[in-house]
């Protein structure tokens, strides 16, 4: 028997990782998919050296690790180059989520959440037994990453325009959580559906 396997998803700068800290602080396990991505390409890693080979060691910051700005740019703006890049990345990512849904005790974990912002893009919601999306109004969600990642309003636009429409993800969810009306009110949704997944509630 396997805790129940939960994903977290939807667009950038929608409120993802404070919903998945929220969670951690409910006491689920949550894992965090970036971090994997990161891991997948660090200094050393088979990943970091097929992204090296198909991109070239301009990509690499002076220490030899991968330039995540550098990188940014060129896969946003190109998408071939994304593509190439979500091929390394992506199957590694994989393997360590369902290495780590393996190692929880199911008997102390009802559930357990991986938050995966690509989650219907790269077709791995079928590997999930629940989805949970996050969201919030597309004004709200370019106004947070301007001021989170710095960037200009075209080029955030850009960033938005790679996922797949929060719109369509939300049509496709088990379960949907709306930031739009602050921490607050996020928090309490999220406090619902965990007493809705550990089995104290019905839905």
């Amino acid at each position: 028997m396997h805790s129940r396997r939960v994903a977290l998803t939807g667009g950038i700068a929608t409120g993802k990782s404070h919903v998945r800290a929220q969670f951690g602080r409910l006491g689920v396990p949550t894992l965090d998919s970036d971090q994997l991505a990161r891991e997948a390409v660090a200094p050393g890693s088979p990943g970091l050296k097929a992204v090296v080979d198909y991109f070239g060691k301009d990509v690499l910051d002076r220490s030899g690790a991968l330039d995540r700005q550098k990188m940014g740019r060129r896969v946003f703006a190109d998408e071939g180059a994304r593509r190439a890049l979500e091929a390394i990345v992506h199957p590694e990512v994989r393997r360590m989520t369902d290495e780590w849904f393996e190692g929880l005790n199911a008997a102390r974990h009802v559930y357990a959440i991986a938050d995966i912002p690509l989650l219907y893009e790269v077709g791995r919601d079928g590997d999930f037994d629940l989805v949970i999306v996050v969201t919030c109004e597309p004004e709200a969600q370019l106004r947070r990453l301007m001021k989170r990642d710095g960037l200009s309003e075209a080029d955030a636009l850009q960033r938005i325009a790679t996922q797949l429409p929060t719109a369509d993800k939300v049509v496709r969810a088990d379960r949907v959580i709306r930031t739009d009306a602050g921490f607050e009110d996020t928090d309490r949704q999220v406090t619902a559906l965990h007493e809705e997944l550990s089995g104290n509630t019905t839905p």
